[in-house]
């Protein structure tokens, strides 16, 4: 017997039904009207520990992560944040981080001369305070160099301060900076192991976010333990032979200044300040008295060739202060942007097959 043709519909299809739902996904994500705002004041393998409502009766320390709405954005110490979940601050709870605010200022570095990748050091910072040693570890004037770099590109108000200043002539060292006209702050030993100099130290940091930064052996745990009693960062001794050793410091945290007018961000020991990111017009702008003359410069310019109208625009006194010793600074900092910090770093790399021999710096 034939088979009876007929025509299908649409009632013969068979739709599978969406185990995930029908409704359309969107891309309006919550406002989050409600968050908490918070500063973290330390990153540790992708937990933030945050201080909630700072400032308030009601502030608090929570511990926080990034949610994933945030993408590929980075949380780091400084950064003004929104919290939602459990922001109570009691033991093992955790909320998340669905805010980071703009940042006023931003602190960047690179890993070498070559990475284009910038890392963010610290958000909101109103000054880089560079430390160094006078002697014992012999201060390195590329280093200090590097970081005024980044400090003028960031915004920042750069602070030089030697510690040690008992072992040697602080102004023998002040003076290789003396053109830029630096503010200097000046810490050493008295006679009882005392720290001389910290008045000094606390009344250029008071009212402002500060930044610490330099390699290690120089003292600056020393010092930040100072200026917080109650910080208990790690501290260790020079090796006397080599003046050289592991880093103690080995996480960045925020901390604030006794009666609460002020931070101070305490940073590993570095051995390097990439500055891949810098482009020399971004460090000219930090000499408004030089500025001008580059209206004469050849298109291109890199403000270190033959040409160069700055040249003749220090020489000439319209400048006023910037003379040719500033002209010449300006351009050291240029130099350093460049790169020549390796060559410092080369005997610390001969050496690290001894590095087990070393004992742990005074950071």
């Amino acid at each position: 017997m034939p088979v009876s043709a007929r025509r299908y519909d649409e009632d013969d299809v068979r739709v599978r039904p969406n185990r995930r739902g029908s409704r359309p996904r969107t891309k309006e994500r919550p406002a989050h009207a409600d968050a908490v705002p918070a500063l973290v004041v330390e990153v540790d393998r992708g937990r933030s520990t945050c201080l909630a409502e700072p400032g308030t009766p009601a502030q608090r320390t929570v511990v926080a992560m990034r949610a994933r709405e945030l993408g590929r954005t980075g949380v780091v110490v400084g950064d003004r944040v929104g919290l939602v979940g459990d922001v109570s601050g009691r033991p093992d709870t955790l909320a998340r981080i669905v805010r980071i605010e703009e940042r006023r200022t931003v602190l960047r570095r690179t890993a070498d001369d070559t990475d284009p990748v910038e890392r963010v050091v610290v958000a909101n910072a109103d000054q880089l305070v560079v430390v160094t040693a006078v002697a014992d570890p012999e201060p390195r004037a590329r280093m200090v160099d590097r970081c005024l770099v980044a400090a003028y590109v960031a915004g920042m108000r750069p602070l030089l301060c030697l510690t040690k200043g008992d072992l040697r002539p602080a102004q023998e060292v002040l003076s290789t900076w003396a053109p830029l006209g630096l503010d200097a702050v000046v810490t050493s030993r008295g006679p009882g192991g005392e720290l001389l100099g910290l008045e000094g130290v606390l009344e250029r940091l008071r009212g402002r976010t500060s930044v610490l930064v330099g390699h290690s052996g120089v003292g600056k745990s020393t010092l930040v333990n100072a200026l917080v009693p109650d910080a208990g960062r790690a501290t260790g001794h020079v090796n006397a032979v080599t003046g050289r050793g592991r880093h103690t410091s080995t996480s960045m945290a925020a901390l604030q200044l006794p009666g609460g007018d002020g931070w101070v961000v305490d940073t590993p020991g570095v051995r390097s300040f990439g500055l891949a990111h810098v482009q020399p017009e971004a460090v000219l702008h930090a000499f408004p008295d030089l500025l001008p003359g580059e209206e004469g410069c050849p298109r291109g310019c890199t403000h270190d060739e033959p040409d160069c109208a700055l040249d003749e625009w220090a020489a000439s006194g319209r400048a006023g202060t910037a003379g040719p010793a500033r002209l010449a600074s300006f351009r050291r900092l240029l130099a350093a942007r460049r790169g020549g910090e390796r060559d410092e770093e080369r005997p610390r790399e001969r050496d690290r097959d001894h590095s087990r021999d070393r004992e742990a710096p005074e950071d």
